[in-house]
């Protein structure tokens, strides 16, 4: 077994939070919720994050860098033929594993002042830069159909006889059109 390494306050109440919201969904991101999770009384926190908008900021943050892992991890050990319909499915996958999550991170403004969002928005953005081979328009339609199925997909506003699998490897298969 692996020694834990002790994580710092500030990084507790970030996985205190981000537990909170995947477990009870966005009602339950409270201050005084996440001051209960930890054990501490909710004016504690504010010593760690300066508000609720801050807290959210930090578990974006962090999703969005878990994101970034996810991708490069899957490119680079992809072996198959179509990595663009792989990589789409990672990103799916991820959001259908993390829905309280995902909602978070594209329903908010993203705080791009806060150097770790920023940083983290731009380490996002890496892997398919690279698949598209820095084509910055590419990225941001494939990106935008993703997301848009995604979101879709969440608030299961697709019709019950609805092939979803289908509407993914069409839409990937045009978007890859502009890569060739």
């Amino acid at each position: 077994m692996t020694p834990t390494i002790p994580s710092t306050r500030r990084q507790q109440i970030v996985e205190a939070a981000r537990r909170l919201l995947e477990e009870q969904g966005p009602t339950a991101l409270s201050m005084r919720n996440v001051a209960a999770e930890i054990g501490i009384r909710a004016p504690s926190l504010y010593e760690h994050v300066t508000d609720k908008r801050a807290l959210e900021s930090a578990i974006i943050a962090d999703a969005l860098n878990e994101q970034a892992t996810a991708q490069s991890t899957f490119l680079a050990s992809y072996q198959g033929d179509d990595p663009l319909m792989g990589m789409a499915m990672n990103y799916r996958d991820w959001a259908l594993a993390h829905p309280h999550l995902y909602r978070l991170i594209y329903s908010r403004d993203l705080d791009r002042d806060e150097l770790a969002v920023a940083e983290a928005e731009q380490h996002a953005a890496r892997p398919l830069r690279s698949l598209t081979r820095g084509d910055v328009p590419a990225s941001r339609a494939i990106w935008s159909f993703a997301h848009g199925m995604v979101s879709l997909e969440l608030a299961d506003r697709f019709p019950p006889d609805t092939d979803v699998d289908e509407l993914w490897r069409r839409g990937m298969r045009a978007l890859g059109t502009m890569l060739a």
